[in-house]
């Protein structure tokens, strides 16, 4: 897949109608500060199209991108940033699962997980809640240039065993680098296709 175009459309405070609504969705989960916003950026090739921030937590509202004026991806709000309220982590909880009960035009879920570490308990209930949502996912550990390739080969099992996926199902990204692009782009494509 080539991405020709990529715009901004609107931010959401709680999932409903937007412009365009109705194209098919890929959306972007992670825990804040995973690198949600860099991938969006590095897969459109767009300097901050998705604001890009060193504080975790920046992204507090469902944000909406059109790509290729095809389908929409979609940045959810990252999880498990302990520097705010518990009321406004639930809040964060309750928007993203109003959006998946209700985005019937989800086609696939990006679960972004950082290669460096083991998966946190939200990153492990974000897993748990795909599969029992059965939602289509696939595992993108970001931040990939921060490792040896010997060392990614080392944490890529670590990476499945916690998640219930096959390694080989990991796709290593790096947003600096462009490691993985080509391939995430293939599945999304493949995806849409399908």
């Amino acid at each position: 897949m080539i991405i020709k175009s990529a715009r901004f459309i609107t931010s959401l405070p709680r999932y409903g109608d937007f412009p365009g609504m109705g194209l098919s969705q890929i959306a972007v989960s992670g825990r804040s500060n995973v690198g949600k916003s860099s991938l969006i950026n590095s897969l459109c090739r767009v300097r901050n199209l998705a604001k890009t921030s060193g504080t975790p937590g920046k992204t507090r509202l469902i944000n909406v991108f059109l790509i290729n004026e095809a389908f929409h991806l979609i940045d959810l709000p990252g999880y498990g940033y302990a520097s705010v309220s518990r009321k406004e982590q639930q809040g964060w909880g309750k928007m993203m699962e109003e959006y998946f009960s209700r985005a019937e035009h989800l086609k696939l879920v990006l679960h972004l997980v950082d290669i460096r570490h083991d998966p946190s308990e939200g990153d492990r209930q974000m897993n748990a809640f795909l599969y029992q949502s059965g939602l289509p996912f696939r595992v993108v550990a970001t931040k990939a240039d921060k490792l040896s390739r010997a060392q990614q080969g080392r944490m890529l099992p670590r990476l499945a065993g916690s998640l219930a996926v096959q390694p080989w199902e990991i796709i290593p990204v790096s947003s600096s680098t462009g490691e993985g692009r080509d391939r995430l782009l293939s599945v999304i494509e493949e995806t849409l296709a399908g």
